[in-house]
């Protein structure tokens, strides 16, 4: 089943909200200058484009295979410093040495050959720049999605092997490690991010399933009426709803970052 990459208003509050909260919490990690060219590889809808724009950056290249989420991006950040591109992470439109950060936000795991995709980064970061990425702990406490997949095999056993904890190995610390080194980078380090996610209610945390954005909400989308509604009720039960009714859940992401000799 193909993971779908189309409609910013549909992924925005599946991830996009909680993407944006990791970016905040990395990029003043970072320590780069105010006035610096950036390149945010796979920007999406610009979650971690807008961050970077708080930044105050002198340019933002914005590069994503996807037409919809350039236009949405585009849409809403109609800022002067960005510069958005539909292009392939593998084949970045940057010269050599062109942008002083490379940042990637949810973005390598879904990437056919990474590592061709990080050493692109490294070639368009400057020396003595740097690289830097988070994807999901999608096997440990990335809790709504593992809730999902979690519940899902309960329900239907055939949908385990399409499990992001299972399907993307690399998002762990050891192999990003070793996927930054092998691509050339110094200094290579890896970190959690943990966020809260608060839902208001089961609505909340159910309506975006139906989008079809992404693993998750595209096999939710690709099920009867019926075994959907099986699916439902599992997850329900598994959650811890709070006497409100609201549920509190944490995403971990691993963050990890190179610099270019």
């Amino acid at each position: 089943m193909a993971d779908v990459w189309a409609v910013g208003d549909a992924y925005e509050p599946y991830v996009g909200r909680w993407s944006r909260l990791v970016a905040r919490e990395l990029l003043p990690r970072l320590g780069v200058p105010a006035g610096s060219a950036w390149l945010d590889a796979g920007c999406g809808t610009g979650a971690l484009t807008a961050t970077v724009l708080a930044t105050d950056p002198g340019l933002v290249v914005g590069v994503d295979p996807s037409p919809g989420f350039v236009t949405y991006a585009r849409s809403r950040l109609p800022d002067p410093r960005v510069r958005w591109v539909v292009a392939d992470a593998r084949h970045l439109p940057v010269s050599d040495g062109g942008v002083d950060a490379v940042v990637s936000g949810l973005v390598l795991n879904f990437v056919p050959e990474p590592v061709v995709a990080v050493r692109e980064m490294a070639r368009v970061v400057r020396p003595g720049g740097l690289v830097a990425a988070y994807v999901w702990d999608y096997a440990g406490r990335m809790e709504l999605m593992r809730a999902f997949w979690d519940a899902a095999a309960a329900v239907h056993p055939d949908a385990t092997d399409l499990d992001e904890g299972r399907r993307f190995p690399l998002c762990r610390p050891a192999p990003l490690t070793a996927l930054f080194t092998d691509a050339g980078l110094d200094h290579v380090r890896a970190h959690p991010i943990e966020i809260p996610t608060r839902f208001r209610d089961f609505d909340d945390y159910w309506t975006p399933f139906l989008g079809g954005q992404g693993p998750a909400p595209a096999y939710a989308m690709s099920l009867g009426e019926d075994h959907r509604a099986a699916l439902r009720e599992a997850l329900r039960a598994r959650l811890p709803l709070a006497a409100d009714g609201s549920i509190e859940m944490v995403a971990r992401a691993w963050a990890v970052r190179g610099d270019r000799a």
